[in-house]
């Protein structure tokens, strides 16, 4: 066993006992950690593969935006697991089921793709006939802005508007909550916010004082 097998073998071992935990693990942050792991593995296990495109947008968009998204709204919100809890067993049964019928699904595809093909039948090249200066992120940048330009150029134009848009609402101001303004903070004068008065001292009655506080009568002194 070379150590690109053995490599292959621990990313993946990782990689299971990672996804395991994501749905074994009580605390969702704790969760949302293990699964971050997984996607590191799994992009290790495409960089093995020379799927160098694949695994650098795995860890980009959802390691570094979506995941670190889902963790801070997770701790945020500070969920109460216990009533999360209470209904496990009531949807298990539906759960287990799909998930069974998934297991059985993924187990008959890989179980075809690593049957021996039929005597006399045509083989597709292989990665070992592929020219080694090929690389498939140069193709796959080729193929988005030759055959795929518009469908690229429409899809940036919409995520251009959706970040737009998040910056938009942001800036609505409500009547019901305080906002500050900074360029009236910035124009204004020391002047306007602070104004001394000279006046003369009073000595105010304690019981005319109290009087006016609590609004009850003085009694006139005889």
């Amino acid at each position: 066993m070379d150590a690109k097998t053995g490599l292959f073998y621990v990313f993946a071992a990782v990689l299971l006992f990672a996804a395991f935990r994501v749905i074994t693990a009580r605390n969702p942050v704790h969760a949302a950690l293990y699964l971050v792991l997984a996607f590191f593995q799994a992009a290790a296990i495409w960089i093995l593969l020379k799927a160098e495109f694949l695994a650098i947008t795995l860890v980009l968009v959802y390691v570094g935006a979506v995941m670190v998204l889902f963790l801070f709204v997770v701790m945020m919100l500070d969920i109460n697991m216990d009533g999360v809890r209470k209904g496990f067993w009531t949807h298990f049964p539906l759960a287990g089921t799909v998930g069974a019928i998934i297991a059985l699904e993924m187990s008959y595809v890989l179980m075809g793709g690593f049957r021996e093909p039929p005597k006399g039948a045509s083989l597709p090249l292989g990665p070992s006939q592929i020219a080694a200066q090929v690389s498939n992120t140069k193709e796959l940048g080729k193929m988005l802005y030759s055959e795929y330009l518009y469908p690229l150029e429409i899809a940036a134009v919409i995520l251009l508007v959706a970040i737009i848009a998040a910056i938009a609402l942001t800036l609505r101001e409500r009547k019901d909550s305080k906002h500050i303004n900074p360029s009236d903070q910035v124009r204004v004068k020391p002047g306007d916010r602070v104004r001394l008065v000279k006046m003369k001292a009073v000595v105010a009655d304690y019981a005319a004082s109290v009087a006016i506080t609590t609004g009850t009568p003085v009694e006139e002194k005889k």
